[in-house]
């Protein structure tokens, strides 16, 4: 019945919103708000009604949740980062059908999943952030999963995120964009100097990992990636442990998929952090 038109790795950096103001960081992400300004328009030609974000910033610690609230709207200020995401005003519809077709598929597998529509959940800038470059006119409607999972395996996250899929070709009447928002690697620059690091990864070692990872995804060699991955998560410091990248490979058939991903914003550095905008071609 329905189809999953889009999947991509995004970044959601807080210094996206920083970029917008005046100052003397006035447009320093322009490359990323456009990536996924890009990321935007493609999901519209590809007939999108809903975004699907597998967000690293909200985080749980039993069972796998899904916010299927019918509305979000608020102002948003991060209690992590307040000095760079503050009083950011939102509004978007959300899809409790689809929400709680996605819950019944992955619980039907074997991996339960909660939707809750009748909530008072926000979101949180894993999906906010994204939202506000790739959905400004509202065109989409907006489910978020948590994805910075304390006590799963990555193994039941990819399972999740392929029985989403199957979720969506088989009870959705509708069209369907899945995002994995988080970084590579995703070691924080120490306090005290996180102005140094506003542009650079936290050492060469992460940076060279996430190199050789891009190359991977670039080339298609996913029975490798797969593989490293839980190791990458631990040992690169990746954010959620990687949860929403385990959804997003799942979704495209694990180690068995075998499209190449194109980046769309290059490979970039922030507060020491490893940031890209990819789509993985479903």
């Amino acid at each position: 019945m329905g189809k999953v038109a889009l999947a991509a790795k995004i970044t959601h950096v807080p210094s996206m919103y920083i970029s917008e103001q005046e100052g003397p960081h006035k447009g320093c992400r322009k490359a990323a708000i456009d990536g996924h300004a890009e990321i935007g328009r493609r999901c519209r030609e590809q007939g999108v009604d809903t975004l699907v974000v597998f967000d690293t910033h909200w985080l749980v610690n039993s069972g796998y949740h899904i916010n299927s609230a019918p509305h979000f709207e608020g102002v948003y200020t991060s209690n992590e980062l307040p000095h760079f995401i503050k009083n950011m005003p939102y509004a978007y519809s959300g899809n409790p059908e689809l929400g709680k077709v996605l819950a019944d598929a992955c619980t039907a597998d074997g991996v339960r999943v909660r939707s809750h529509d009748n909530t008072s959940l926000e979101l949180e800038y894993g999906t906010l952030v994204p939202m506000r470059y790739m959905n400004e006119d509202k065109h989409f409607k907006v489910v978020s999963v948590a994805a910075l999972c304390t006590v799963h395996s990555l193994q039941d996250s990819a399972k999740l995120g392929a029985s989403m899929r199957r979720a969506v070709e088989e009870s959705y009447d509708g069209t369907v964009a899945f995002l994995a928002s988080g970084s590579l690697s995703h070691r924080f620059a120490q306090n005290g100097v996180a102005e140094d690091y506003l542009f650079k990864l936290w050492s060469p070692f992460l940076e060279t990992m996430d190199r050789a990872v891009i190359e991977m995804w670039e080339r298609g060699d996913w029975a490798t990636f797969c593989a490293m991955l839980p190791e990458y998560a631990e040992k690169c410091h990746g954010e959620g442990n990687m949860h929403d990248t385990a959804m997003l490979l799942g979704a495209l058939g694990w180690d068995r998929y075998q499209g190449r991903a194109e980046v769309i914003t290059p490979y970039f550095g922030s507060s020491g952090t490893g940031q890209i905008n990819a789509v993985f071609p479903v």
